[in-house]
């Protein structure tokens, strides 16, 4: 083992070490770290976040896991107990699909998975960066021929599309061997679809299904999203996360495993999408980028800063109950309700996750 990944892993448990014996109240937030766009990452900084991905793909999984959603309601399989570590963060997001989409742990829970994501990065196998986001923004004009597809490299590159004739795979970039359990052992698979909308969702999620996918998410849609009423976080979730919206339309256009459709040879069981799948790491990519918005929004106006609103139970069944409870129905929840994490982390409630700089999280975006 080379002197430099044995002095980054021996970081990682170092930090991991201060995390546990420091709690947030005593160790405030002083020198938050600076999120990046991906693009802005040196060849080395990328490299070393992909080599810290695939080293937990190699990691076993953790007996901890324990899905706390009915099957019959999750309808997903069942825990492998010999798939990775990867597996059992992905498995955690699938396993509460139905609690942190459409609620009000939309926003608040996926800020934490994200950061849960970055620690497991750094406490197990040595990564010394930052989460990076990617602005999407930059990209909506010809989302297909962008250069953010180009990077093939194998120790630095996110890679490009999938391969049409062998199951929209992955053939490039330093994800194309990563080892996935869910739904069935598989590699990474990407499937440019423009017309993302046209899914198998109730209305009133999914309206226009000739909607063009990378119309949602352009630089105009992201400022509208921001200038909405200070103090309206329903608001604000319910045009950011809706099925046209920008969140949706990156996991339905990159689709594959982002969008959590069902691999070739998959189990009969295999609920096709959308699932709004990890599996694909370009989802913490994203999602740090939800963040963001979010993030921004907060910091435009001091009435966003705590401004917070939202049910536990989607509220999908109906036009009329979407339309009053577009994040979740009662009971509503609070700053002070508990984000579960299956077993595999330690819980936090919402309200420690409201700063990006108030102890429990240390970080900014530039």
């Amino acid at each position: 083992m080379s002197f430099y990944k044995l002095f980054s892993i021996s970081l990682g448990f170092l930090w991991s070490a201060l995390a546990v014996s420091c709690s947030y109240e005593k160790c405030p937030c002083t020198k938050p770290m600076i999120r990046r766009e991906w693009r802005a990452f040196t060849t080395e900084e990328k490299a070393d976040w992909i080599r810290a991905i695939n080293c937990l793909s190699q990691l076993p999984h953790d007996p901890a896991l324990t899905p706390s959603v009915d099957p019959s309601v999750s309808l997903i399989p069942p825990v492998n107990t010999s798939s990775s570590y990867f597996d059992d963060i992905v498995y955690l997001h699938m396993d509460l699909n139905i609690r942190i989409h459409f609620t009000g742990l939309f926003l608040p829970w996926h800020r934490w998975y994200v950061h849960i994501f970055e620690e497991s990065l750094k406490n197990k196998c040595g990564y010394t960066g930052v989460s990076p986001y990617w602005n999407w923004t930059i990209d909506a004009p010809d989302f297909y021929e962008s250069s953010f597809w180009k990077d093939s490299d194998p120790v630095s590159g996110l890679g490009g599309w999938g391969d049409p004739n062998a199951d929209f795979r992955v053939p490039d970039g330093g994800f194309h061997k990563l080892p996935l359990s869910y739904p069935t052992p598989h590699t990474v698979r990407r499937n440019f679809t423009l017309l993302s909308f046209d899914l198998p969702l109730p209305n009133p999620l999914n309206t226009d299904k000739l909607k063009m996918g990378n119309t949602s998410f352009t630089a105009s849609v992201i400022d509208a999203i921001l200038g909405t009423s200070a103090g309206d976080f329903k608001g604000f979730q319910k045009v950011l996360e809706a099925i046209e919206g920008p969140h949706s339309a990156i996991h339905a256009i990159v689709a594959g495993d982002m969008v959590g459709g069902c691999p070739s040879g998959a189990p009969s069981h295999c609920k096709p999408g959308p699932t709004w799948s990890p599996n694909d790491p370009l989802f913490f990519l994203h999602h740090a980028m939800v963040d963001k918005i979010w993030y921004d929004w907060q910091s435009r106006d001091p009435g966003n800063v705590n401004s917070f609103f939202g049910g536990s139970v989607p509220s999908l069944e109906s036009v009329d109950a979407y339309s009053k409870y577009p994040n979740g129905g009662p009971p509503f929840l609070s700053l002070d309700s508990i984000m579960t994490a299956d077993g595999l982390f330690q819980e936090v409630t919402i309200g420690d996750v409201m700063n990006t700089t108030g102890g429990y999280l240390c970080y900014v975006y530039e």
